[in-house]
């Protein structure tokens, strides 16, 4: 199916499900995916490893000139975004200089947009680190992915190798301290031959053990909303995604749901 790559350094400002008008920054190269996953959802395709070059990156300098230019026209117009969020074509704290970039998105939010919120969507395979969890902790939101409590689902929705574990992933989010939000793509379907539900009951017995341990602040809950790279993927219903909603605030959290 259809799926598509940014092609600018910041792009939108865009009407995001989750976070209202976001003005996004893409650290990634422009013309292919960077990633260390290789999720059958993406909206940017799959991740073809071969693209990948010594400097694929936007440096530094770049990404704040830039995000400088675009938050004083915006401000100009009176338009500033709710939200300034990393996300992009593939992972952005796979950027070299992901703690720097952080820093100056910061002290450019702070003087030009400072109703404005600094939001980085990851899928958390760089969170062991301590200067990434470091900079992932100067955002207002860190949102971090986790899309099953048991490894064989999450590697073959997330296409990662087995080395990549649910319980590393967990040991990397405990140590936020409660401060990160964990966000959870819900979908099935039929992708290389085998059938893939993470709405189960055992499912989401899993996946609620592992918010216990991870004690996120915040949950985020979604469904696919664009088309996948993987064909005969299933939207899981409101109806369904609300009951997975119930069962997590049932047990403390605090949950949003995206249809």
């Amino acid at each position: 199916m259809a799926t598509f790559l940014f092609d600018k350094i910041i792009f939108g400002p865009v009407q995001s499900r989750r976070l209202g008008v976001s003005l996004g920054i893409n650290l990634l190269p422009t013309d292919y995916k960077f990633c260390n996953f290789d999720c059958i959802y993406c909206e940017c395709g799959y991740t073809f490893p071969e693209k990948f070059r010594k400097h694929p990156f936007h440096s530094r300098a770049e990404v704040r000139t830039e995000l400088e230019k675009v938050l004083l026209k915006m401000q100009s117009d009176n338009n500033l975004p709710n939200y300034i969020s990393f996300a992009g074509n593939g992972e952005p704290t796979l950027h070299p200089e992901f703690s720097e970039i952080i820093s100056d998105t910061v002290e450019l939010r702070n003087r030009i947009a400072p109703q404005a919120k600094i939001a980085v969507l990851s899928n958390a395979t760089q969170a062991h680190k301590p200067a990434v969890r470091e900079a992932l902790l100067k955002a207002d939101d860190c949102i971090l992915k986790l899309d099953s409590g048991i490894d064989d689902t999450m590697q073959r929705m997330n296409g990662v190798s087995k080395s990549f574990t649910v319980e590393k992933i967990i040991e990397a989010l405990k140590q936020f301290e409660g401060k990160a939000i964990i966000q959870t793509m819900f979908l099935k379907g039929c992708y290389n031959d085998i059938y893939i539900d993470n709405t189960t009951e055992t499912e989401i017995e899993t996946w609620l053990g592992a918010m216990r341990q991870i004690a996120p602040r915040k949950i985020m809950i979604y469904t696919i909303d664009r088309e996948t790279p993987a064909a005969g993927l299933e939207k899981i219903s409101a109806q369904k995604l609300n009951e997975i909603a119930d069962r997590a605030r049932h047990v403390g959290f605090d949950v949003q749901v995206s249809v």
